[in-house]
């Protein structure tokens, strides 16, 4: 949302703003754009079912948690070599070698 103006009433400041548009009706309303451009994001827009992209956006969702399960059963079977905290770059730079002298 853009700011349209601010009114101040008393110690309180108003602000109104211009209603809210998609990226595709700020494209649409660009000088900077191509009329060939905005007409191939006409027919892209005109296009696209709203309801479609839902379903696919939710399969996809309901996929990538079903791979993450599988991958949670079997990581909980052994972990040897896990590590507890995530290592940072800096953990490696200040971190000090130890030296083991064996007699």
């Amino acid at each position: 949302m853009k700011l349209k103006e601010k009114i101040r009433v008393g110690a309180r400041v108003h602000r109104r703003y211009y209603p809210a548009k998609t990226p595709y009706q700020h494209l649409m309303e660009s000088d900077q754009v191509s009329v060939a451009k905005k007409k191939e994001l006409k027919e892209i827009n005109l296009s696209l079912n709203p309801a479609q992209l839902k379903r696919t956006i939710e399969a996809k969702l309901d996929n990538l948690y079903k791979v993450y399960q599988q991958k949670q059963q079997r990581s909980a079977e052994v972990i040897p070599f896990k590590r507890l905290k995530p290592r940072l770059v800096s953990n490696y730079i200040t971190e000090q070698k130890l030296v083991r002298c064996h007699p």
